[in-house]
């Protein structure tokens, strides 16, 4: 008789690499946002970048945020049941948002979403506050931190080239925007995949195939990790040749010394939250980056409306996932639990069809299109490059 604990995390495990695989693909167009709006690189080639740095993080970090994100819920009371309802919770938001064509972050979701089915099982007594708190601190504080980076590289590289031809200029920035570029990918598959990490560990955990180490961590078995990169990373060459066919010029334009601010401003917060062990949205991060790029030359030219967006989905996408979530745990462990699986079933499918039918309807990154520089290009420099 087959051992059906065995085979529901199996099912549960394919079904978190699913949803990394997602996060990935929505995430494909802020992952070559500018470099493929400079035009340093093709999108064909825009992708491979991305895509490569994104599993390069493999190498690069350490598990810091995988523990955070797998710590949300006491990882006594997490069972099968909590982490598939967490999944559908995050990926039920997720869907529907796609689907209305407003902004969310898988990131948020799928922490709101876990959190959830743990309170739905046991109460809030059973969320670890410390997870909690670092994860809403920086849900406002990355864009801002993203933002801040983003003004004072484009105000630094106006001054240390504002003597410089505008071609000198160009053509020094388009070489480091490679650099950058790559740095950004990595700090997003680095930071992206943790989340997906996380809640498969704390799965392996609660159902007793692994145990917490002697200080309390989670386990990352190598499989789990290679997983993970693996499947963001596909996530994004898959998202991105989406993009390539339909990409054209629809991009706002940005000069090679704005791209190159914004990818490294962008970066360097991604990578301060990693190594603090930090879960952060990369789409909000690479956003206000560009927004600082853009308020370097006047305020009038970012459009601004994009803030709003993002405040919608700062104050939904927790609780909003939460709230899916428990109502997704009180299914699964009702008599409806055959239901509950063919929900999730319908989810994936749901999933993979929004985010082409959104790359077909906005091949540019809200990021780049709604915060870039108007045409006059907040990436001059004195001499105009």
């Amino acid at each position: 008789m087959p051992d059906l604990v065995l085979l529901s995390v199996i099912a549960i495990v394919l079904l978190a690499l699913v949803f990394d695989f997602t996060n990935g693909f929505q995430d494909a167009a802020n992952s070559i946002a500018t470099v493929v709006s400079t035009r340093v690189l093709t999108p064909r080639m825009a992708v491979i970048w991305a895509a490569f740095f994104n599993f390069a993080a493999f190498f690069v970090f350490h598990t810091a945020v995988a523990n955070t994100v797998g710590k949300t819920v006491d990882p006594a009371v997490v069972s099968e049941a909590v982490v598939f309802a967490g999944l559908v919770g995050a990926m039920a938001w997720t869907f529907l948002f796609r689907w209305l064509g407003l902004p969310t972050s898988s990131s948020h979701a799928i922490i709101g979403g876990f959190a959830g089915a743990g309170v739905a099982k046991a109460g809030f007594g059973v969320l670890n506050a410390a997870s909690v708190e670092k994860t809403i601190l920086f849900i406002f504080l990355s864009p801002l931190i993203g933002m801040a980076l983003g003004f004072l590289l484009m105000l630094a590289n106006m001054w240390l080239f504002h003597r410089a031809t505008p071609a000198r200029v160009d053509n020094l920035f388009r070489r480091l925007q490679l650099v950058s570029a790559a740095a950004f990918s990595l700090g997003h598959g680095g930071n992206d995949a943790q989340k997906t990490m996380g809640i498969i560990s704390a799965l392996l955990v609660g159902a007793g195939y692994l145990k917490l180490e002697a200080d309390g961590s989670l386990p990352m078995p190598l499989w789990v990790v290679f997983a993970a990169y693996t499947a963001i990373s596909l996530g994004t060459l898959a998202g991105g040749r989406r993009i390539v066919k339909t990409l054209g010029q629809r991009i706002t334009a940005l000069k090679p010394v704005g791209g190159f601010s914004a990818e490294t401003a962008a970066a360097c917060s991604l990578y301060l939250a990693t190594h603090l062990g930090i879960p952060v949205s990369t789409t909000h991060t690479i956003t206000g980056a560009i927004v600082g790029v853009g308020s370097t030359r006047r305020l009038s030219a970012v459009r601004w409306g994009v803030a709003g967006r993002i405040v919608w989905a700062w104050l939904l996408t927790i609780p909003a996932a939460a709230v899916m979530a428990a109502v997704a745990y009180a299914i699964t462990v009702s008599p409806f639990a055959l239901a509950a699986l063919a929900l999730a079933a319908v989810l994936v499918v749901a999933l993979v069809i929004a985010g082409r039918r959104t790359t077909r309807r906005a091949p540019a990154p809200t990021s780049a299109e709604e915060t870039a520089p108007t045409r006059s290009g907040a990436g001059s420099t004195g001499g105009g490059a």
